[in-house]
């Protein structure tokens, strides 16, 4: 799903009208015309064109060239106006005038007269000079910035939208739009972001979402996009769990929807879901095994929560999970009482400074969110088998 915001620089259409009629009946003479959308074409145009324009942003790791023009950044946007026009100068220090001797100053009343005619003739030659255009240093003309907080394409969204007024936001760039036109002082795309989330947040966005918020976990846009989509994740987890795309998310993020108590999914549905996404892992990493891959899901998934007759089909068979589990949760589920609850799934050991939860902390912009497991990476590790 896309949406295209366009900032509309005149007032309302009713008032609008009333305006030009008052105005004809003042001015009858007069005629008011607008092609908003032609100018809208004109300036995007010129900033398709590099030879057109005087600053090059290299954006993201990939160092992709975005170019744009000075003078519209600097007029809306206060943060591009400082970043581009109010460089610190260095102050100079005024050195005391040399005092004159009484012989240095008869020399110079003796030769007043020789000095006013040379001083006559450089006048007539600055004069002549600054009739001639004046050429700026090629440095000062065209200006080079890295922007590594963004991707090139949000940024080139951004862009687009500060030289005309539209753009067409999409999930996969929302979150990144939205931070950048915070981050730029853009508060009325950030409005319009922040609107088109409560619409976007679909079956078929949601892991698109999830994807972005780990590039821009740091910004305060985001904690509450997260918040949003991890409860629609809850309220629709089978649907979620069983996307093709859910095998693109991070381990760790995988790991945290699986974790959370609010998700309503059965358990083979999240078995089946850690298993794809292992698969999905192995492919691109021959070199690790499947059963280690998906061991560091077993802990989440209560199999005695899933029909005997598919454990012992659909599950077992795989030799995926450890046998105990399998007989764990066949006992349970034959007489509850004979199996001690702590063994019905692997002990929930976490390392320390691991953590599965959505923590806040405060930064210099307020608030955001630490969607990781602190202190472990994306390479799932060997040490997750049971026996």
């Amino acid at each position: 799903m896309d949406i295209t915001i366009t900032r509309h620089y005149s007032l309302d259409e009713s008032s609008m009208r009333s305006g030009a009629l008052a105005a004809m009946e003042a001015e009858p003479d007069l005629s008011t015309f607008e092609n908003k959308s032609g100018l809208a074409e004109d300036m995007k145009f010129l900033a398709s064109m590099p030879e057109l324009c005087d600053v090059t942003f290299l954006v993201g790791d990939t160092r992709e060239p975005v170019c744009a023009v000075k003078a519209v950044l600097a007029a809306r946007s206060r943060v591009f106006q400082k970043m581009l026009y109010q460089a610190p100068s260095p102050q100079r220090k005024k050195e005391p005038a040399p005092r004159e001797n009484k012989l240095r100053l008869f020399l110079k009343r003796s030769s007043e007269p020789l000095l006013n005619l040379q001083n006559a003739a450089q006048q007539r030659s600055t004069f002549a000079q600054q009739l001639a255009p004046i050429q700026e240093p090629s440095s000062q003309q065209h200006q080079t910035l890295i922007i590594e907080e963004f991707e090139p394409d949000v940024f080139r969204q951004l862009i687009e939208y500060i030289h005309t007024g539209c753009v067409t936001l999409q999930p996969r760039t929302l979150l990144g739009v939205m931070n950048a036109a915070d981050y730029y002082g853009l508060d009325e795309l950030r409005r319009a972001c922040a609107g088109f989330v409560q619409c976007c947040i679909t079956v078929d966005t949601v892991c698109a979402l999830l994807a972005s918020a780990e590039r821009y976990i740091q910004y305060k846009c985001t904690k509450s996009l997260v918040q949003k989509v991890l409860e629609f994740v809850d309220e629709h987890g089978n649907e979620v769990l069983n996307l093709g795309s859910f095998t693109l998310l991070p381990q760790h993020v995988v790991r945290l929807i699986l974790a959370r108590d609010e998700l309503r999914a059965d358990e083979f549905t999240k078995f089946q879901a850690a298993l794809m996404w292992s698969k999905k892992y192995c492919d691109t990493n021959p070199n690790m095994s499947l059963k280690d891959v998906i061991g560091n899901f077993l802990e989440y998934i209560q199999f005695h929560k899933i029909p005997a007759n598919v454990l012992m089909r659909e599950v077992h068979p795989l030799g995926l999970v450890p046998y105990s589990i399998i007989m764990n949760a066949l006992a349970y589920q034959a007489d509850p009482a004979s199996i001690d609850p702590g063994k019905l799934s692997p002990a929930r050991v976490r390392r320390a400074g691991r953590s599965m939860s959505v923590q806040s902390s405060l930064d210099p912009y307020g608030s955001n969110t630490t969607l990781s497991s602190t202190g472990s990476s994306d390479v799932p590790s060997s040490d997750s088998r049971h026996n």
